[in-house]
């Protein structure tokens, strides 16, 4: 195929306008975010000026390039910005200005191994989620619970409003995760302004009827496997509804001020002084509080979800559903989630919160209580358990059976 060589005198920073210009309008809100961030701070101060076809031809240069960058950066962060470099030279190849795209081959990361992911006991859960509470209260009790007995991405916990809870199955809705760009928060591709009211745009009185997959494009979930029911266990139902019932804000997390949470500003204050503790190393410390599980993340609460399901004996094709994710190979067909399956999903998760409500102190239990009225039969139920159970014991990274 015979490619006019007076196309790839295009500068690359003109081809990068106008291939912007051109999805753009497409684009996820996160996705174009992302882009013109790399763009702006990465490839055109490197890449502004070159032709297209100076690009392709250059090969050892992007070797050095991707190499300085390996000076500043982190290895995810190298390899996002080089798949954003890729991605644009792929179309100008597609589009026929270069013959094709010099990015491939070239090796971005080391090859070392992904660092395994941490999975908490039920216990750690509760406790942690006990330590939460003093620091931010019930919303965040909720929440940290919510993360490890559904498997829901922070995204899509955080923007949980009330029209998209069933009290009858009882069930979420997950279709319009919360995102936040460049410090502004988005629902359903619309603004959120001050109290969790959509800027010019009126909040939905009852629960939308689209077909799981079909919603809205701007704003949807990360894919259409993504837009699910997630039905509740009956104490985990129990703890979101008292939550629900405590404020009328629109969305079911928040301060107790009636502000939304953000991601970064919960991370520091809250999650990981609750999971990794404050002076753990130094029991003599004034303020030393024991870790619970360090480093643990609230992605990772969505990795304990799968794990403890797989554990239970849940079928994959029940666990992927649960998580938004699609079955690989002809299960993808053929295998579906039947309401045996969502009543055994439901069953074991029941039991790991009971064994860890039995794992607790009679003081901790008590505090429980005290809290959530709605747990006391739960909680008279297993008073006179030991936590001997094998499912709620601590892993030896527990440092501490108490907050």
């Amino acid at each position: 195929m015979w490619i006019d060589p007076r196309k790839g005198d295009i500068s690359f920073d003109e081809f990068a306008t106008e291939l912007m210009e051109s999805i753009g309008p497409r684009l996820e809100p996160s996705t174009l975010a992302k882009y013109r961030s790399h763009l702006d701070n990465h490839l055109l101060p490197q890449w502004a000026g070159w032709p297209l076809i100076g690009i392709f031809n250059s090969y050892m240069e992007i070797e050095k390039w991707v190499s300085e960058l390996h000076e500043d950066y982190a290895e995810s962060t190298v390899a996002s910005i080089f798949a954003t470099f890729s991605t644009f030279l792929k179309v100008a190849a597609r589009a026929q200005h270069i013959p094709a795209n010099p990015c491939s081959g070239i090796r971005v990361t080391s090859g070392e191994f992904d660092p395994e992911r941490l999975v908490a006991t039920p216990v750690q859960v509760l406790r942690a989620a006990m330590r939460l509470y003093h620091s931010a209260g019930p919303a965040a009790f909720v929440l940290t619970v919510m993360d490890a007995y559904t498997g829901g991405r922070w995204s899509e916990l955080v923007g949980q409003q009330r029209h998209e809870y069933s009290r009858e199955r009882p069930a979420i809705r997950i279709q319009e995760p919360l995102k936040e760009l460049g410090g502004k928060l988005f629902k359903g591709g619309r603004r959120i302004g001050p109290g969790g009211v959509g800027a010019g745009v009126p909040t939905p009185s009852k629960q939308k009827t689209t077909r799981p997959g079909r919603g809205r494009k701007k704003g949807r979930t990360k894919t259409p496997a993504g837009t699910r029911d997630v039905l509740l266990a009956p104490s985990i139902a129990a703890l979101y509804e008292t939550l629900m019932d405590s404020h009328e804000h629109p969305f079911i997390f928040c301060t107790p001020e009636g502000n939304l949470l953000r991601r970064s500003n919960f991370r520091q204050r809250h999650w990981r002084p609750a999971w990794d503790g404050v002076e753990p190393d130094n029991p003599r410390a004034k303020n030393h509080v024991p870790s619970i599980l360090m480093w643990f993340t609230f992605h990772e609460g969505r990795h304990t979800h799968s794990t403890w399901l797989a554990e239970d004996g849940v079928c994959e094709i029940a666990r992927r559903a649960r998580l938004g994710q699609k079955m690989k190979g002809i299960g993808r067909v053929y295998d579906h989630v039947t309401p045996e399956m969502e009543r055994q999903v439901l069953d074991v998760l029941e039991a790991r919160w009971r064994a860890s409500v039995a794992a607790l102190t009679a003081a901790e239990r008590a505090q429980l209580m005290l809290w959530f009225p709605c747990l006391r039969e739960l909680g008279e139920t297993v008073s006179g358990e030991h936590g001997q159970d094998q499912i709620a014991e601590s892993t030896p990274n527990d440092q501490s059976a108490a907050s």
